[in-house]
């Protein structure tokens, strides 16, 4: 394992488990909303692809993504490993609303100094409303890559409950 995704929907624990993976494995960690959301307003990055196939081509690395939709093929075709936290909706919207519900109220900064304020909790694109309406879609496309004969070399570790990849990762 030296080019590993962390897949899953929002909530479901990706940056913490590749910010982990990374620690124990001695790789570099990327988180994938820090590269793509540079500026303030939700600024996406127009270097993006040029940024990920620089990193995706290195030697080894983690990121905590699926992939936004002009990088994925990219770094699924880069990846060796990847691991899915394939969690149910009882697990994930607990864990959004909580972080989503902290960051507001703390008005915590994220991703380009940006913040996530309440008139957001309205819009269908607010990561509670995404983890809810994408859960199932996500979980198809997700396990559709898994299955393409494209990434067939990728080794697929997959999880269905935190306590599985919790055991998992105590064993790195």
């Amino acid at each position: 394992m030296h080019r590993i995704l962390v897949a899953g929907i929002s909530g479901a624990g990706k940056t913490t488990m590749a910010r982990l993976l990374a620690d124990r494995l001695r790789l570099p960690f990327h988180e994938m909303d820090a590269l793509h959301f540079v500026g303030p307003d939700w600024e996406t990055n127009p270097d993006l692809h040029d940024q990920v196939a620089a990193i995706a081509t290195g030697p080894g690395w983690v990121f905590d993504s699926f992939g936004y939709p002009e990088v994925r093929d990219l770094l699924w075709e880069h990846a060796d490993t990847v691991v899915w936290l394939d969690y149910p909706r009882t697990v994930v919207m607990p864990r959004i609303l909580r972080r989503s519900l902290r960051r507001t109220l703390r008005r915590e900064r994220i991703f380009g100094g940006n913040r996530e304020r309440l008139a957001e909790w309205f819009r269908r694109d607010h990561p509670v409303w995404w983890a809810w309406s994408q859960h199932a879609t996500r979980r198809s496309e997700i396990g559709s890559r898994t299955r393409d004969p494209r990434f067939a070399p990728l080794r697929v570790i997959r999880f269905d409950s935190p306590r599985q990849a919790d055991a998992w990762a105590r064993t790195l």
